[in-house]
């Protein structure tokens, strides 16, 4: 029986899936939308950078033998570029393929066809993780002095016309 942390809300976490075959990536999106992920599917790499202009995802899920681009240099401008986290799912079982992942960007490589419920255990796993790292940076951000988290804020009092820099200089 799988059980789900109850501090773990993942319908609020967009997952984007960049799969070219047809039937297994409606399959997957089907899949995960049943099991309350929020979900978009995606058949190139293309499509893939004209959504996430659109939107933020925290979690990609890529194959490797895309038709435009290769899995691969997606990974590495997603890990470059993005805060995002990536699961290979591809059917390249080689070792030089997995280093090749791991090296581009990627949190885990799993390979086709998988069983729907080690993907959803690698997605519970990799966001909840990020879960926890944010939670902890909020509460540390929360932790700060109050007048330190002034310090870096800049004012702008209009009716004085004056730009208050964060150690109290003015600017009219």
């Amino acid at each position: 029986m799988k059980t789900i942390p109850s501090t773990f809300s993942h319908k609020s976490k967009r997952i984007i899936l960049v799969e070219d075959d047809r039937d297994f990536r409606e399959s997957l999106v089907e899949s995960l939308l049943l099991a309350g992920f929020n979900v978009t599917g995606v058949a190139s790499a293309l499509e893939f950078y004209q959504n996430i202009a659109m939107q933020d995802y925290l979690l990609a899920i890529l194959d490797l033998g895309l038709p435009d681009q290769s899995g691969f240099v997606l990974a590495e401008y997603i890990r470059n570029n993005t805060d995002m986290r990536i699961i290979v799912l591809t059917a390249q079982s080689s070792l030089d393929s997995r280093i090749t992942a791991y090296q581009s960007g990627a949190d885990n490589y799993l390979l086709k066809p998988v069983d729907f419920s080690e993907l959803e255990a690698s997605i519970y796993s990799i966001l909840g993780r990020l879960d926890q790292k944010l939670s902890k940076e909020h509460k540390k951000k929360e932790a700060e002095p109050a007048a330190k988290q002034e310090e870096t804020c800049w004012t702008l009092v209009r009716s004085d016309m004056t730009l208050c820099a964060p150690k109290n200089d003015t600017i009219k």
